[in-house]
């Protein structure tokens, strides 16, 4: 070999290398060719204590830049009422609701197939059960603990547009709230084999002076034999007590 053919060789080589650490991650399709969301997720951070705290150093709150929740001074107040240190819905076993429901400190399944009318997600929280409806509208009317999911495929992102809220949820322990106003964008985006990163926008105008925007990954479980534990949740006056199976949780403590 010359060396005029080693310099394009090793050329041709440098630019597809280049071409390859760039590729975007390609997930896995299922029959219809959509991407393949299977499996048991979680959220690894705990996120669940407080939206407004950090992940890796990274605000989860990404927009807007200070991190915080962008409450109408009204709205502020009522976060900031003592009264509600212990007033956390979760601790009455209630539905989580949306988006926590999807960063809440357990794991949960998403169930796809293809040319289905609805994915679900099957969480391990109080057996919660959420459909993703892939057909129709929202329907008028509904007052729900987990909105009305409608969802929709934008290239390789599963876009799920949530409404029809009850104000009787938290986004998380620390008592930042929302009205019945809400609406919820989420973004579910498989970018590895072992992570979906879950984007949100959150609007009410209720309670915000303007939308909040939400990121963090979701992790697939790969432990051998990992499964949705049977699970329940007893309130009580010195709060909530749980149970997986028939043993304490060791998991999270409880």
């Amino acid at each position: 070999m010359t060396f005029r053919s080693v310099i394009i060789f090793g050329a041709i080589c440098a630019v597809a290398f280049g071409q390859s650490k760039g590729r975007a991650y390609s997930a896995p399709k299922l029959a219809d060719g959509k991407p393949d969301l299977n499996g048991i997720w979680e959220v690894r951070a705990k996120v669940d204590a407080n939206l407004e705290g950090k992940i890796n150093g990274k605000n989860i709150i990404v927009d807007p830049a200070d991190g915080r929740i962008p409450y109408k001074p009204e709205a502020l107040a009522t976060k900031k009422d003592p009264k509600r240190a212990t007033a956390d819905p979760v601790s009455k076993c209630y539905m989580p609701g949306v988006p926590r429901l999807t960063y809440i400190s357990y794991p949960f399944q998403i169930v796809e197939s293809a040319n289905q009318p609805l994915i679900a997600f099957l969480s391990q929280y109080v057996h919660t059960i959420r459909n993703i409806h892939m057909r129709g509208e929202h329907l008028d009317g509904l007052d729900n603990w987990l909105g009305d999911s409608r969802g929709h495929w934008d290239g390789d992102t599963l876009v799920v547009d949530v409404t029809n809220f009850n104000d009787q949820t938290w986004f998380d322990a620390a008592g930042n709230h929302h009205s019945d106003a809400l609406h919820v964008t989420e973004r579910f985006t498989r970018t590895s084999p072992d992570t979906i990163t879950y984007d949100a926008t959150i609007e009410d105008p209720k309670v915000l002076t303007k939308p909040f925007k939400i990121s963090m990954p979701l992790t697939l479980h790969t432990e051998k034999n990992f499964q949705i534990m049977e699970y329940e949740c007893y309130a009580n006056k010195e709060g909530p007590s749980f149970t997986v199976g028939d043993k304490p949780d060791p998991q999270h403590g409880r």
